[in-house]
């Protein structure tokens, strides 16, 4: 038979698979911690608001006054929107 074959049996075949899949599946998680992908910026203020209070950036109080003065500075027709 061929000199390149013989030698591996089924189990050698299914782990070099398993061994190729692990160093691609290691490549592309690299790959993708390095090259992040971009988080799209929050436009709506109140949307904005909540997600600085759920991160902790911003306490409970300053959230109510900035919510206050966000809910007092928009239009009439976008207060209902939310």
């Amino acid at each position: 038979m061929s000199m390149w074959c013989d030698q591996m049996g089924i189990g050698g075949w299914v782990g070099m698979i398993a061994a190729w899949a692990a160093v691609l599946a290691v490549v592309v998680w690299a790959v993708r911690r390095m090259f992040p992908a971009p988080s799209t910026p929050i436009s709506d203020p109140k949307a904005l608001l909540d997600a600085r209070l759920a991160q902790g950036e911003i306490d409970l109080v300053t959230y109510q006054n900035l919510r206050a003065a966000v809910n007092d500075s928009m239009p009439a027709t976008m207060k209902g929107t939310r």
